[in-house]
This record gives C-alpha cells, structure tokens and sequence, in this order.
C-alpha cells in the first residue's frame, strides 16, 4: 500500500513539473494599430559586449513599456515611453530624456528604434522607404529600414499569415537577437 501511494505522490508531482503551455491567442485581422504584449528573451551583442535578458513589451499606440528580466524573472530594468518623454529605472537609478532611442543611447550606450520596431516584430515594414525579400510563403524574410537590417530567422509556423517568432537586427556595431515566446492581443 506504502509503494501505490509513493507511485501516485511521484505521478503527482511529476505532472506538476510539466510546463503549461498557454492557450493560442487569435491573431488579430487587422494588425495596423494593433495592441499587443510580448513575452521572450533578447540577447544583445554590442562593441564585443554580449547580454541577455527576458523581456516583456506592452505596445499600445500611445505608450510602451519594455521590461527586462534577470534569469529568474526579477525585472532588471524598465524602460518606458509616452507623449511626455520616456523613463528609463534600474532599480537603484531613475533617468529621463525627450525619446526612448535618446534615453536608451545615453544610459546603455545602444538603443532600439521603438518607433519601427513595433510593426516589425509583427512581420511588416513601417512608414517609410524598404528594402524586403520575401520567403516562398510572401512573408518577410529580410526587410531594410532606417539603417536597420532585420532578418526573419524563424515564424510560428509554416501558414502566410504567421508571427515571426525569431528575429535578428543589425545596425553598425549592434546586434539583437528576439525571441518571442508568446503573443498577447489587446481587445479592440
């Protein structure tokens, strides 16, 4: 009786090990102006410096707030921007600047370009002149932007109307790799 009960405590615990898997979120029909919120990591890799992080992005059309994550989830930093400015806080230090690329430029010495990274990382171009070579499929596989190369490494899956799940942006002496392990949409 003692080993059935130690065999169902092992099952037990062993089925709690198992990670949860969320839900698939519907893409929205109509990504232009489209909210969303993005979990996965971003690994940075700048002048010979290499760093990694998680990162959580909630995009709205009139904010964003980036945050970035130690190994266990802690957040190592909070970058966030609206109409009046953008803040960056580190735990121990609070800074302030007009824009986010300024802000991020300043305090980390690179910065992401916020203002088109946010229809990228939804596999589109945004306003302006673009360089793009598409896949066998139409999607995007390199799109050239703003001094910006950004490469679509991997989508979630093999339809048309995929999210990009791995991205890698180059510009001069920076490159990010993203990774998104999951999409959030906001209801209209």
């Amino acid at each position: 009786m003692r080993l059935i009960a130690l065999l169902l405590l092992g099952l037990l615990s062993g089925c709690a090990l198992l990670p949860i898997t969320p839900a698939p979120v519907a893409r929205p029909a109509q990504l232009e102006g489209a909210a969303f919120a993005l979990n996965g990591r971003i690994a940075i890799k700048h002048n010979g410096t290499r760093h990694s992080a998680g990162v959580r992005w909630v995009h709205r059309i009139e904010s964003d707030e980036l945050l970035l994550q130690g190994p266990l989830g802690q957040t190592a930093a909070r970058v966030y921007r609206d109409a009046q400015g953008a803040t960056l806080d580190d735990g121990s230090k609070h800074y302030e600047a007009a824009d986010v690329e300024t802000l991020m430029q300043q305090v980390l010495g690179w910065q992401l370009p916020l203002n088109g990274l946010h229809r990228w990382v939804l596999g589109q171009a945004a306003d302006g002149d673009a360089q793009i070579e598409r896949d066998e499929r139409g999607r995007i596989a390199v799109l050239k932007q703003d001094g910006w190369e950004v490469r679509y490494l991997r989508y979630d899956d093999d339809s048309v109307d995929s999210m990009p799940s791995r991205l890698q942006l180059s510009r001069d002496e920076l490159q990010v790799q993203l990774l998104i392990d999951e999409w959030e949409w906001e209801k209209p």
